[in-house]
């Protein structure tokens, strides 16, 4: 939830005031606690609603009374207090179904890393450094650095893009690796994890100024038939000359002839 650990339960646990189990940790805790305190079920329902919504602060006044009403149950005043700093809670329910993902996540970044980085970074992330990331740990470990050195005046983007190059630190370090997109086995948006079991393929999406309709269209037109030269995928795929000239760049379309026209020289 919020403010409901930092600024609040730790600050009341580390006073000496309460015991860790003690503390308020889901919204299904207040309800329980105050009827344990001897308060009518019906109040202590309301005031769990009102506390979970973090309305203490919004509506000090509502609050007050509702105070009162626990001091009358003999409820201690860092308990009422705890209550009072909340803005929003999970149900117990709900918090449970987090801890349970967390695991099966964990599980796989440990037993399956592969499938771990490959399903991050076609879900969580938009933002790439395609060359850096392909050319290893040094490279992304360099870049990352740059980017830290910077510290708040480095940019949004930059920002965003370090959080993922610190895990891509400790993909390669695992000795897992990136791979330059592919015309032939690149996805439009996911990593796809290669034959090896040990990289991940560039999707199209990961090449800047590549927009989600054109490397669709790639895909789409790759079904139809393979492409014959870079001509044709430009035609076919709509794919404008300044995006060419990246995947140019990146070596992407190399041993692919320019045209379909053929030379008597060739």
């Amino acid at each position: 939830g919020t403010d409901v650990w930092a600024g609040n339960a730790r600050d009341i646990i580390q006073s000496g005031e309460a015991e860790f189990k003690d503390i308020v940790g889901c919204r299904d805790d207040i309800m329980v606690n105050l009827i344990a305190y001897g308060m009518e079920s019906k109040k202590a329902f309301k005031i769990m609603e009102f506390v979970r919504k973090g309305k203490p602060s919004a509506d000090p006044e509502t609050w007050r009374g509702f105070a009162e009403d626990m001091r009358a149950c003999a409820v201690p005043e860092w308990y009422i207090e705890n209550c009072r700093r909340i803005k929003y809670m999970f149900p117990k329910a709900h918090a449970a179904a987090y801890v349970i993902s967390a695991f099966r996540i964990a599980w796989f970044k440990v037993h399956m890393p592969i499938y771990y980085y490959a399903s991050y970074y076609s879900v969580r992330c938009k933002d790439f450094d395609i060359v850096t990331m392909c050319n290893g740990y040094d490279a992304i470990k360099a870049k990352f650095d740059e980017i830290s050195d910077k510290g708040f005046d480095a940019a949004q983007k930059e920002s965003d893009l370090a959080g993922e190059l610190q895990l891509a630190m400790e993909m390669t370090k695992r000795g897992y690796n990136f791979k330059m997109i592919d015309l032939q086995k690149s996805d439009a948006k996911n990593f796809i994890i290669d034959e090896d079991g040990k990289s991940l393929i560039f999707p199209f999406r990961g090449l800047d100024g590549l927009g989600e309709n054109v490397a669709q269209a790639i895909i789409e037109e790759r079904n139809k038939a393979p492409f014959l030269s870079i001509e044709d995928l430009a035609i076919r795929a709509k794919v404008n000359s300044t995006t060419i000239e990246k995947m140019r760049v990146l070596h992407i379309f190399d041993g692919m002839s320019e045209s379909n026209q053929l030379s008597l020289f060739d």
